[in-house]
């Protein structure tokens, strides 16, 4: 599955010259300029990354980082602020905003390429090879084999992809509805509790000999994959 970057940019020709030269590296690209629009991919599309200009249409990058900030499921996306401003005082408040990066304007291509391998690999290292793991969750997806702290995990095809998904974002919290588009496509009519199911599933699976259990119920929001370790019933 390619990295799927979201890119957030009012200039068209940036755009286009951004798309190729991260196609041309593996990577998936959604753009728009808008960045009430912006939040809105960032919920449907789940980007790996977010490349956000500074001076969008709407909703300047400043206030889409903070929102994304403040939203769980778009809490832990990585963002790399890409501005003409060369400030000191910019390049702070983007950062203390919450970017994880800050790209001036101009800029080349093979540095932009760099800096996002350079961020996914610090915060999404699933992203970075073939193998898996959080938490003593080992996963090698090329032989579909699953172990926790050495010991082999049995899983069935929806449970595996699921966790698969969990793995590839540590941390963040899905919706039913999202993992049912992502897990199981869009194109799938299933109902929303069938997650449920397979969520207990994954559960049993995974909680070996009393293990802790690494699956968080977030009380009307979802679930998660992180060692925080609460249980909370979801309304």
């Amino acid at each position: 599955m390619k990295p799927k970057i979201l890119v957030v940019e009012d200039d068209a020709n940036l755009v286009e010259l951004i798309r190729y030269n991260l196609e041309q590296e593996d990577f998936a690209v959604v753009s728009t300029e808008d960045g009430e629009e912006a939040l809105v991919l960032a919920d449907e599309e789940k980007p790996d990354l977010v490349l956000l200009d500074w001076m969008i249409v709407n909703l300047s990058g400043i206030e889409v980082c903070r929102r994304m900030r403040r939203e769980p499921a778009t809490a832990n996306l990585p963002i790399i602020m890409l501005t003409a401003r060369t400030e000191e005082a910019d390049r702070i408040r983007g950062l203390e905003i919450g970017a994880d990066d800050y790209i001036t304007k101009p800029f080349s291509p093979r540095e932009l390429v760099a800096r996002i391998r350079a961020v996914l690999r610090r915060l999404r290292p699933a992203l970075a090879g073939g193998n898996l793991e959080y938490a003593g969750i080992f996963m090698d997806t090329t032989a579909h084999k699953v172990t926790r702290d050495g010991q082999s995990v049995a899983l069935g095809p929806t449970e595996f992809r699921l966790l698969r998904h969990f793995l590839e974002h540590p941390g963040r919290v899905f919706s039913r509805e999202q993992l049912l588009d992502s897990v199981w496509g869009r194109d799938v009519y299933v109902e929303q509790r069938t997650v449920d199911v397979h969520i207990r599933r994954l559960r049993k699976a995974i909680n070996l000999d009393g293990l802790p259990d690494v699956i968080r119920t977030v009380r009307s929001a979802g679930y998660s994959l992180d060692t925080d370790g609460r249980r909370e019933a979801v309304a």
